[in-house]
């Protein structure tokens, strides 16, 4: 069966029974999921999704999440409108699907969203997290975006920008111990190049027993195991862009 090429394993985990307590807006040519603090705040984080887009009930818990420890938090549609992946998708057709939503060229979407957050949202310092896909995509604008303070970049396939390593800013990169597309091998060369190319703060930690997906993708409540890494991850990410914004 051709599903079971499966060059992706971002099915494990579970969608969250989950509704959202932001709002979406239209962002000139693109929408994008919104949810702000009670205080006011200057300081905001950009959420890239995965490949199961921007209304995925996961990713929007997290939007919250970041809300809720003091950022204007969004999660932009960044496919504009193309279908995301779906679990009933012939995984056989994956990488040309793939072709066509491109984790390095985001940079006109990323402008978009960035003169949003500061025109309407009064921002002045902004990070960016993003996961798998999105975790990829933070991996590029931390190599050439400069209007960016930091990112956290969770599980991104390493193999797309295995090549490149001078980040221009503090960057946090978040790895399960146990993950089917991202050997940690390809972890243990990317923290070497790291350490010989990189001039900014960094960090690359890995999370023991955990699988790809587990920090926007895992249920506590259901896998008890593997609770205590699903928190540390996200007090982890929140302390890091604490830190640098």
């Amino acid at each position: 069966m051709a599903n079971e090429l499966r060059p992706c394993p971002c099915d494990i985990g579970d969608r969250f029974d989950y509704g959202g307590r932001g709002q979406e807006v239209q962002v000139e040519h693109i929408k994008a999921y919104v949810c702000k603090p009670p205080a006011s705040t200057d300081k905001a984080v950009i959420v890239i999704h995965d490949i199961f887009g921007w209304q995925l009930p996961n990713t929007r818990y997290i939007v919250d999440m970041l809300a809720t420890n003091g950022y204007v938090a969004t999660c932009p549609d960044f496919f504009v409108g193309q279908e995301a992946w779906k679990l009933s998708n012939d995984w056989a057709t994956f990488n040309d699907w793939l072709k066509t939503r491109d984790a390095g060229k985001i940079d006109k979407e990323v402008d978009v969203v960035l003169k949003y957050l500061r025109e309407q949202c009064g921002a002045k310092k902004i990070g960016v997290v993003g996961f798998c896909w999105g975790g990829a995509a933070v991996q590029h604008l931390m190599l050439k975006n400069p209007n960016l303070k930091t990112g956290v970049s969770l599980y991104g396939v390493i193999k797309f920008f295995e090549d490149r390593s001078s980040l221009l800013h503090p960057t946090f990169f978040i790895f399960a111990g146990k993950d089917e597309i991202i050997p940690l091998e390809q972890v243990t060369v990317l923290e070497q190049k790291l350490k010989q190319n990189c001039k900014v703060h960094y960090e690359v930690k890995i999370y023991p027993g955990q699988t790809h997906g587990f920090v926007h993708r895992k249920r506590e409540d259901i896998n008890p195991q593997d609770k205590p890494y699903i928190e540390e991850a996200r007090k982890d990410m929140i302390n890091w862009l604490n830190k640098y914004l």
